[in-house]
């Protein structure tokens, strides 16, 4: 079979969805590898580490050509224009985006969104979301660390003795327990925020303390418990007495991670505008949901901005920030999902008898398959 790996065209995006390790798999299977010329450079893998493993360098048109093509974002009007009828496309392909689905389907592809994966034992070694998640949660630590003018760690000097910095994390999903662990490691003093009591034990075994909104009715106790490992929108009043708990500690607070996210929804305000005001002059806030408009509502998307004396940074694609590791990641859990698509022969084959695969189907045939649902 042909494979190709075009070079990522979405501004910011440094990433690549097959690095000379999966690279050299999928060569030794027998098939071919077509690799945009300059696609892996930004992950520190340059054409020369693809052509060592048997892959053939090419252009865009060549590597968009291909009958599988492999992306780590959604293709855009000019590189579908390059894709050919009846190719297949696997990609981090946005699944709650209907218009983007719509242009997959009208280019008759194929198209599988790495994202819908079901949260299940079986399909941990394909989940996109959190081997990026992981890396984002650990590069917003040290975004913060390096907007934040003092030190993270307690120092005792000859000069004098300088306070650790004080850190609180707000959700506590993968990105969120990575941000603990990284945080901890700079040896700041940390708390965090989760509405699921079911994290409070990982949350204090990194080393955080964990902030307990109590339940006061089954509905809450309920709710809290999550869907697929996510957690679900919370009822008012509940949502009310962790804003008045947030609102205590983020002032308090140096350092502000924001993680909360819920798939195809508009991420949760967790952090109001008269809480950003209460805060020292000095402290920093990194909003990783950003791209879906903010657990602050004084976030802007993909920049650096100080509001009331504080720097909220809004960064939407932290994980391109560690672009080899990164890469290395999401191109391993792209060679797993292959597994299932692809049979012994090398062929590929659209089994919908597979949970993972029917539920990361986008469309087919020209028509848009609801397989994130």
């Amino acid at each position: 079979m042909h494979i190709g790996i075009p070079q990522e065209t979405r501004a910011g995006e440094t990433r690549v969805a097959a690095t000379p390790e999966t690279v050299k798999k999928y060569v030794m299977q027998g098939h071919q590898v077509i690799v945009q010329s300059g696609a892996g450079v930004r992950a520190s893998q340059p054409d020369s580490a693809y052509e060592a493993v048997g892959a053939t360098i090419g252009t865009a048109a060549q590597a968009l050509g291909a009958k599988l093509v492999l992306k780590v974002r959604a293709p855009d009007d000019a590189e579908l224009a390059l894709m050919k009828p009846g190719a297949a496309l696997i990609g981090m392909l946005n699944p709650f985006d209907a218009e983007n689905n719509a242009r997959m389907a009208r280019a008759s592809l194929t198209a599988f969104a790495l994202e819908a994966a079901p949260r299940t034992t079986r399909a941990q070694s394909m989940d996109v979301l959190s081997s990026q998640a992981n890396i984002a949660g650990y590069k917003a630590v040290l975004v913060a660390a390096h907007h934040y003018q003092r030190f993270m760690p307690m120092l005792m000097t000859a000069a004098g003795t300088v306070k650790a910095a004080r850190v609180l994390i707000l959700g506590a999903g993968v990105a969120g327990l990575q941000a603990i662990a990284t945080a901890k490691r700079l040896g700041a003093v940390i708390e965090a925020s989760d509405v699921r009591p079911a994290v409070k034990e990982q949350i204090e075994s990194l080393g955080a303390k964990f902030l307990d909104v109590p339940f006061v009715t089954d509905e809450e106790r309920e709710i809290a418990q999550g869907v697929g490992g996510y957690a679900r929108p919370m009822p008012p009043d509940w949502m009310r007495r962790q804003a008045e708990l947030v609102h205590e500690r983020a002032k308090a607070a140096d350092i502000v991670i924001t993680t909360a996210l819920i798939p195809g929804r508009q991420a949760p305000v967790l952090l109001r505008e008269e809480t950003v005001q209460a805060m020292k002059p000095g402290s920093v806030v990194v909003d990783l949901a950003a791209a879906q408009g903010g657990n602050c509502p004084l976030t802007v998307a993909d920049e650096v901005v100080e509001r009331h004396g504080v720097t909220l940074i809004g960064h939407t694609n932290l994980a391109s920030m560690v672009a080899a590791d990164a890469s290395a990641l999401y191109a391993r859990n792209v060679l797993d999902f292959l597994k299932l698509v692809i049979d012994k022969d090398g062929q590929f084959t659209l089994n919908l008898e597979d949970d993972i695969v029917a539920a990361c189907l986008m469309c087919k045939d020209g028509q848009v398959v609801r397989g994130a649902s």
